[in-house]
Formats: C-alpha cells, structure tokens, sequence
C-alpha cells in the first residue's frame, strides 16, 4: 500500500504536562507507515511513553524497516488481514492514499473501532454521505486528519471573525472576507513517487490529488472553520479555477473561490509552481485592519493602524484530543461531521473541467532532472491580486488563463484596420462579475499600441480596485464608485465602510471605430443616481500611432453632489473621473508642456500630459489630452504606483440638479516607441 504525502502542519510539541495516563492505554492500530504515517509513528511513540497508547498492529504492503516499530506490534499486509488477527483495536489511524480512504475507513467503522482519517475524507461527496451514514449506524467517532485545526489560534480567530478582540489579540473590525495563500515548489519527482500522485483518478476510481484537495488543503480547511463553514450547506456558491504547469492530471495552481450562506467571500489562491516556498497563510481581511495565520506555525500577525501585534499560540494533537473525547468527552477538533464544506469544494474540484495546460512559454523550469520544478513568472503578485480582488485568474486576464466567459469583448482586435497594419487591441469589460467593495463598472483592458504593448493593468495588488482605463467618481452623495475605502472629512482619513456603488450597461452599439454606452449607476442604496453616455471611438494615424477619445456625457437623476478625497480635505488627492492605470513600467518620465516629474505635473492645468517608459515588450509613450469642456487638474502616480486621471472635482465638488448634465471628453494618443515634446505637440494640435 502506497501512503499519502500529505501537508503536515505540525508544530513543535507543546502538549500537556507528558504525566503518565492512569488508566489502560488505548490499543491502536496504524494503516500506512510511509508517507505522513511516518508522522502518525512518531506521535504513537511519544504518546506510549506516556502510557496512553499501545500501538498494537500495522499494515502495509511494504513493511516498516527492522527497529522502526516495538516488538509486540503486529505486522500485516493490508487491513482485512489485520482485522483478522482479532487485535480488538480501540482506535484505527488511516493515513493511506486518497482513493483508498473510503473502502478502508468503511472496514474500519464495520470492525467497531473508531477512526482516525487522514485528509482529505474521501475522493467524493457520495463517499463522504456513506461514511457519514457508517459513522451514525456504528455509533463511533471519527477524527479527520486536518492538523491545522487543533491549532488554538483558532479560539482568538473566530473570535476576530465576529468582531471582537482577544486576549492575545486586538481588534481587526467587522470581517469583509477570508483570503488564503499558498506557495510551494513541487518538483517532478514529487509525481513520480506514485501511481496516484497528481492523478484525477486511476484506474476508474476517483483520486483528486490536486494542490487544494491534498498538498494545501489545510489553507482551505482553515479558512472555512474560520468562516463558520463546516456543513456543506454553510456554503452558498462554490467556484473553480484549475491549471496544470506540469505533465499531471490534477491541478498544481488553481484558484478556489466560496461565498458563505451570510454572504462572506473567501478565496483561496494556491500554486506548487513558486519561486520558492513559503509558508501558508490565511487572512482575515477586517474593516480596520487585517490578521494574517500562518497556520503551520500557530502564528498570528494583526496590523492596524495602531501598529502590529504578532502571536505565536499553542497546538492540540489531533489524535490526543481523540482519545480524550473518547475518554473524557472532550469535544472533538476536527470531527467528521465538520468536513462537509470541504468535501463540497473537492466535489466541485473532482466535477469541475479538467484543469488547463498553461502553456510552455508561460512557465519557468528550474533545476534539471527529476529535481526540475515548475515556476510561473510573478506568480506571487498574482496570487496577491486575486486574494486581494476575490478574483479568478480568468478574471485577472492572465495570458496563460482560460478566457473569461461573459462580459468581455474586444472593441478593436489586431488586423481589423489592414491598412494601418496595426495590432492594437483594446478590450471593454463589464466589470460585472467584481465584489462589491471594487465598484463594479466598465472598462477598458487590456488597451495595446500598434505594437502589441499592453499599456492598462487592472485589479493590481496595490490597488485591487484600479480598473484599467475608464471613468468613475469616489463620492456621489456619499456612493463610492471608485472602490476601495472611502476619504471622509469628519473621521480625517480613509474609512472602510460599505458605501460602494455600481455602474451597470444598460445597452450597447457599436460600429467599427466607434462604441455607445449607456450606463446607469446605482448608489450603495441601490437606487439611481446617474445616467451616462459613454463614447470610445478610435483614429488610426499610422503604424506608429492610434487615438482614442473618451467622451462621457452625465445626466442627473436626482440633484447630485459629485466629489473626491480632495473636495472632502484630502490635500492633493482630487481624484475621480477620467483615469488610467498604467502597468509597471521602467524608466518612466512624465511630463507637459510646461513641467517635468510628478510633483510638478501633479495638480497641474495644461493641454497635454505625457507619460513615456520600457513596458513590457517595448518602449511606448502615451499622451492625454485635457478635456476641452473643463481646465480640470492633471492626478499623477509615478512613484507609489502608475497612474494618470483628469481630476473632476479637484478639491470642490461639482453640483449637478436633476436633470441637467456635464460632459468630459479625453483625448489619448498611444504610441509605440519614445515621443519628445515637438512630435507630442504635432499630435496634439493636430487633433
């Protein structure tokens, strides 16, 4: 029998006072000794030391080596022949491969002792309800293996997760959500250890040995006893996104994103393919601040404004805890019953589509050999981005991921103006599959230059609620359609409050070169506030340059006050309107006609603002065009992030009533290569 290589999460013992027990040891019998049995060995010998066990039998098709179990342990090949050595064990320990839990837990539960199951469970939710309903009709108790919850940070976590501090732990505010992270270097011998290892299923029986079902299944684990999720019902939505860098079945970095009945988001965003490995975490994102667990170290760090507090907690043993609830009736920590929301996830994982090939050109190898592994380039940023975004890797855009389906399409795509031989390609999302706290709306991205040379970035880990290229306001009578937290004059900085508001598409037409919008946006209340006309045309000049003009035409439903962190005191931080996120660019230089570097251009009223950098694939040079209706100030990042936006309402709020409008219109010139001023400036008055 083959044994599972499962995460292990356990910390150094830091269990009891090792008193010798003074009642009869419990008789145990341990089914795998590789693997994590190896483990399962260790703890059974400290734990006869102390006189609560007597391992009594193992089996194994591949024996134990000589020395490596007492003598008065019995030996035997498989289950059934242990069974039959009539060795009335209390407790049987199964830590063998996947597919073969359900078959031996079931043998298990019919001989009368109670279990010990590794993780996960079983390879399938029709396995999990029958050894559900084996478990109630034999009346015994059933331990899963998840060492991570027999952590006690989890007491001051949960206590966190319903707003309130701990002894050891302050505050983080009302919970918006549960994150998990997880970054380990597998390499291919790692699936070459077994027949199973990185298999959906061998030999028509379900196996699920993918990253969040086996190697990091403690990350999701832990993440939904945080939430309150154990039942399969605790869950509301179950969503998967699964790839695959090396030559497996199952999935090595995927995407696992759940919504609890009470409308809590949690994410869990793991891969084997980093650059290196780190240790697993999940994170509680609060209102007020965050707390970060390193579960395999029982380690906590909250940060808040206050500063950061870091707490390293003790551990239960998860099989010492069993035989005090058999004993004591101490409550379980990981009981089988528990298990329901994570068998929910690894059904959807085992009856999702098969993971995606990332492609060849996408992937990093390191190493040579059976010691080769995979790395996907920034795969850490982009774990970052979508834990920080409750975001797929679709939803990223990734190159290597599968193409979001729904609520994107391409405006302008490579080869549609022949003439120009041009490969820009400007893509509109709708922006409606974003969590709430991102201001759902449209935008563009990714946005190109003839070249090819993608000059957007969206949902970036800096600021997950940048979207591209497009137009969106902080304040309309108090709504924040900007995303993220909200600058308020009373309180004197950004508080996180639930005052997001969304822009919807109510319709759409297009013609080649030109595109109408006709946007409606919804306060936090959900009622109407605005009506937009959107218009994106496009002008080919050469091979060298497109335009692009941004026209957005805003009616008031209501009388509307529309602001910015600037109009309620935030000095320099007029914000909201036009806006472009740029990626990560080197060398930059931004200018105007009349000022270099962003301290000088940022604030700044002038015709033209130019940004020039190497992006990734080449120099290119954007050029935006102040708005002919408004002298609005120029908002430049260049040092804390990219950024460019026509600010609307500067440090005053601009007062529209009912049924009147206003209008913005922006000008882009997006190039291929580095312009100078006198070429901008013939662009510009060419206009």
């Amino acid at each position: 029998m083959d044994t599972a290589s499962t995460e292990s999460t356990s910390s150094p013992t830091r269990l009891g006072d090792g008193a010798a027990n003074t009642t009869a040891p419990a008789r145990i019998a341990l089914v795998g000794v590789h693997g994590f049995g190896t483990h399962h060995l260790r703890n059974l010998d400290r734990l006869s030391a102390t006189g609560m066990v007597d391992l009594i039998a193992v089996a194994d098709p591949n024996p134990p080596a000589p020395g490596d179990l007492p003598e008065s342990t019995a030996v035997h090949s498989n289950l059934d022949e242990l069974l039959a050595g009539d060795h009335q064990p209390d407790v049987i320990i199964v830590a063998t491969p996947i597919q073969t839990h359900a078959p031996l837990a079931l043998s298990a539960l019919a001989s009368k002792a109670d279990l010990y199951l590794e993780k996960p469970p079983v390879a399938s939710m029709s396995d999990f309800l029958r050894l559900q309903e084996a478990a109630a009709t034999s009346g015994r108790t059933v331990q899963i293996g998840f060492q991570s919850l027999g952590s006690r940070a989890l007491a001051a976590l949960e206590k966190l997760a319903s707003g309130q501090a701990s002894e050891e732990l302050p505050g983080i505010g009302t919970l918006k959500g549960i994150s998990a992270t997880g970054r380990w270097v597998r390499d291919r011998a790692y699936y070459k250890r077994s027949r199973w290892a990185g298999k959906r299923s061998l030999d028509g029986v379900d196996v699920v040995d993918g990253v969040a079902t086996n190697p990091l299944a403690h990350a999701i684990a832990t993440a939904l006893r945080i939430a309150g999720a154990r039942a399969a019902e605790d869950l509301a939505t179950v969503e998967t996104d699964l790839y695959r860098a090396n030559d497996i079945e199952a999935d090595d970095t995927s995407v696992i994103r759940l919504r609890t009945i009470n409308g809590l988001p949690i994410t869990c965003a793991l891969t084997l393919c980093a650059t290196e490995s780190v240790e697993p975490y999940v994170t509680l994102h609060g209102t007020e601040g965050t707390a970060v667990f390193h579960y395999t170290e029982d380690r906590v760090t909250v940060r808040t404004e206050a500063g950061e507090t870091t707490h390293t907690f003790g551990r239960d043993d998860l099989t010492e805890n069993l035989l005090q609830h058999l004993s004591e009736g101490t409550p379980l920590l990981s009981p089988l019953d528990d298990a329901g929301a994570f068998m929910r996830v690894l059904e959807a994982i085992r009856t999702a589509e098969a993971p995606a090939l990332i492609p060849s050109e996408c992937v990093n190898w390191v190493g040579t050999g059976e010691q080769a592994h995979a790395v996907i380039p920034n795969i850490e940023d982009i774990l970052e981005r979508a834990t920080g975004a409750h975001a797929t890797f679709s939803e990223l855009g990734l190159p290597w991921a599968r193409p979001i389906t729904g609520g994107a399409e391409a405006l302008y795509t490579p080869g549609a103006d022949a003439a120009a031989s041009t490969n820009a390609t400007t893509v509109l999302r709708s922006g409606s599959h974003l969590e709430p706290a991102l201001s759902p709306r449209p935008y563009l991205h990714p946005v190109t230059t003839p070249a090819g040379i993608v000059v957007t970035d969206h949902l970036p880990s800096d600021h997950v609620w940048h979207l591209g290229a497009g137009f969106a306001l902080q304040d309309v009578n108090g709504s924040n359609f900007w995303g993220g937290r909200s600058y308020r004059r009373a309180a004197g900085k950004y508080v996180d409050v639930k005052d997001h508001g969304r822009i919807e598409t109510a319709s759409i037409s297009r013609e080649k070169d030109h595109t109408m919008l006709d946007l409606t946006w919804f306060a936090a209340d959900g009622g109407l506030v605005l009506k937009e006309s959107r218009s994106l045309s496009r002008t080919v000049l050469d091979k060298r340059t497109w335009r692009l003009d941004v026209q957005t035409r805003l009616t008031a439903v209501v009388d509307v006050s529309l602001g910015s962190p600037g109009s309620h005191g935030a000095t320099g931080s007029g914000y909201g309107g036009f806006f472009w996120r740029l990626p990560v660019n080197a060398s930059p230089r931004v200018f105007s006609s009349t000022a270099e570097g962003e301290p000088s251009v940022h604030g700044s009223v002038t015709p033209w603002l130019a940004w020039t950098g190497e992006f990734d694939g080449g120099p290119a040079t954007l050029v935006f065009g102040a708005p002919a209706e408004s002298a609005d100030p120029w908002f430049v990042r260049c040092s804390d992030y990219p950024a460019v936006g026509s600010a609307l309402a500067w440090d005053t709020a601009v007062e529209v009533a009912e049924g009147e409008s206003l209008t913005r219109t922006t000008t882009v010139w997006i190039s291929d290569g580095i312009l100078g001023a006198a070429e901008i400036e013939g662009l510009v008055s060419g206009r």
